[in-house]
């Protein structure tokens, strides 16, 4: 059965959709099926992946309308659409697209209609007790995400979240086996912390309930009894000097992994989202729970969007068309390999954690 990983931050630009990108490319490097998955409204992920990128934003809005006018495919909002539009016919997998470069990963793709379901799964999730009609929405998405999984044999999905306190967020996060913080080294990232230590325990107790009430479990999509548990954070987008982060960066680095063990822990501890603490120690993430830490991509990273490719998955003649020489491609060489280095640890430490 795949395992289901949220990657989840109220706090936008922590390079969220990036990461998924990068870890579900590296997952699938190592042997692992992979789908990524974009519930995001603002769809980043899926115009990341959707192939080469054309020359011009002319080109990629073409691009873009023909894969959503094409009915091989279909998305989040169509692959839903029968229990939020009471449609006769149960939900099906959605047909995912496998992208070009590395075998064994596929997406399921996002669209931006999917937010006009927000306000029904709202409802649906507060008053299914008195309105028979909405008993199969908040089942709906998990049935979904299990259908596909089993069509393509994944082994994990990884979920894309938009940055928000939505109804669509929290039940996307409490049907999660696994979930992922990724922050940046900021006064907001830590401000997010302290509030996540609030909202994430109130998602489960309501989570808990909502797997308790027999009208869901004899929905049509049932609410799966419910287990998520905190992988760890990831610290993101920080400018590095002579080998370590900056006197700048540092600080808050610190405060974040201060206040995740200080305030998130307790507080996810005291509802059973945490794993065994040997898992952490055996694998170096304890007592930060920072599963990794990025630093900034700098150049390499145009050239990774310009052709849809992890940095660490670029060829040589992509590096190549970026006209560097000398030391200059040297220096890009080095740090693609070091951000390989990055991600496979990440993986590996994924892997190892839910398994």
């Amino acid at each position: 059965m795949a395992q289901k990983i949220a990657l989840f931050n109220h706090k936008g630009g922590v390079s969220k959709t990036t990461t998924t990108f990068n870890l579900g490319w590296m997952l699938a490097s190592k042997g692992k099926k992979v789908i990524l998955v974009d519930t995001d409204p603002q769809c980043n992920l899926t115009g990341m992946a959707l192939g080469a990128i054309p020359q011009n934003d002319n080109d990629l809005d073409e691009t873009i309308e023909e894969f959503y006018n094409n009915t091989t495919y279909s998305n989040i909002k169509t692959g839903l659409a029968s229990a939020f539009e009471s449609q006769p016919k149960l939900i099906e997998a959605v047909n995912c697209i496998p992208l070009v470069g590395q075998d064994g990963l596929f997406l399921l793709p996002g669209h931006v209609g999917l937010a006009e379901y927000e306000v029904t799964l709202g409802i649906a999730q507060q008053l299914t007790e008195s309105i028979q009609a909405l008993k199969n929405i908040p089942g709906s998405i998990n049935y979904l995400l299990q259908k596909t999984a089993e069509k393509f044999n994944a082994d994990y999905i990884l979920i894309d979240m938009s940055p928000s306190f939505s109804s669509i967020n929290q039940n996307l996060l409490v049907i999660s086996d696994f979930f992922i913080i990724p922050t940046t080294a900021d006064f907001f990232s830590v401000m997010a912390i302290e509030s996540l230590a609030r909202i994430l325990p109130k998602w489960f107790d309501w989570g808990k309930n909502a797997s308790s009430k027999q009208i869901l479990k004899d929905a049509n999509y049932p609410f799966p009894d419910i287990n998520p548990r905190f992988l760890g954070t990831i610290i993101q987008n920080y400018r590095m000097r002579k080998g370590t982060e900056t006197v700048a960066f540092q600080k808050w680095i610190q405060r974040i992994e201060t206040d995740v063990s200080n305030e998130l822990i307790p507080a996810l501890n005291g509802k059973g989202m945490i794993l065994d603490k040997s898992l952490y120690q055996n694998l170096e993430v304890y007592p930060s729970y920072t599963l990794q830490k990025i630093p900034d991509f700098n150049s390499l990273i145009a050239l990774s969007q310009e052709y849809n490719t992890p940095i660490f998955a670029l060829t040589t003649e992509q590096l190549n068309s970026a006209k560097w020489y000398g030391k200059v491609l040297d220096t890009a060489e080095e740090k693609q390999q070091y951000f390989k280095r990055i991600f496979a640890e990440l993986a590996e430490k994924v892997i190892a954690l839910t398994t």
